[in-house]
């Protein structure tokens, strides 16, 4: 079984598609995908991760509610998230680690960028 459980969290298939094939490279990780933020929380609330990889722009919920909501869930409060997002704006990124994101990654994503991010916060 695998050590460490990975939700991605992203409305784009191709997209989705790219940081699910970085993350493989990673050893002992088992990805869930999820394609929006809904999706999203329903597989946190059957699952317990321990990295949440997520969009920002997303219809129905977005990236950032899906952090605020996370942060507020006493059983997942201390689950690492990383924001990936087209939008590189200073504002963005400011509101999604106030609101608790440990970490921002801005698209086109560098898998090396990602993969040394997801090590860091799973404790590789």
């Amino acid at each position: 079984m695998a050590k460490y459980q990975i939700l991605v969290v992203e409305d784009s298939p191709t997209m989705r598609q790219l940081i699910t094939f970085s993350l493989k490279r990673l050893r002992d990780v088992d990805i869930t995908e999820a394609n929006d933020g809904v999706d999203g929380l329903k597989k946190i609330s059957a699952n317990k991760f321990d990295l949440i990889l997520t969009d920002i722009n997303m219809p129905i919920m977005d990236g950032i509610k899906l952090v605020s909501l996370v942060r507020n869930d006493a059983n997942n409060k201390d689950v690492p998230i990383v924001v990936i997002t087209t939008e590189g704006g200073q504002e963005d990124r400011d509101r999604a680690l106030a609101l608790g994101a440990n970490s921002y990654i801005t698209k086109p994503i560098n898998a090396t960028t990602l993969l040394d991010t997801a090590k860091e916060l799973l404790g590789m």
